[in-house]
């Protein structure tokens, strides 16, 4: 079973490294130290990029959304607001009617 891990918790180093310990030649502190943060702060621009993107895909997805579930009401009342208030004056304005009718399949050029 996979362990959850909370992003939020951020793991500290308890055990701390006595520099005046005579070294027995595995590691040089100062560059144990210097490639540690350079990798973490590697990891946490990466990580963050990603967060990003995912964010920034959500929040399209979002707007997508409302603009789809609002754009016929919008339509609706700008047509509305827009007809002319008699009928007679829509009619006389309105182009004559074009037929077009569908290509059939076998009909191409």
């Amino acid at each position: 079973m996979m362990e959850i891990h909370d992003p939020r918790e951020i793991p500290v180093l308890t055990d701390a490294v006595d520099e005046a310990r005579p070294r027995d030649g595995l590691f040089d502190a100062k560059a144990v130290h210097a490639a540690v943060v350079t990798e973490t702060l590697k990891l946490a621009d990466s990580l963050l990029h990603q967060a990003v993107k995912e964010i920034e895909a959500t929040v399209f997805e979002r707007v997508f959304d409302q603009l789809r579930a609002r754009l016929p009401e919008l339509l609706d009342r700008v047509l509305r607001e827009n007809a002319p208030a008699d009928g007679a004056a829509a009619r006389a304005r309105e182009p004559a009617a074009v037929r077009v009718s569908p290509i059939e399949p076998d009909a191409r050029p």
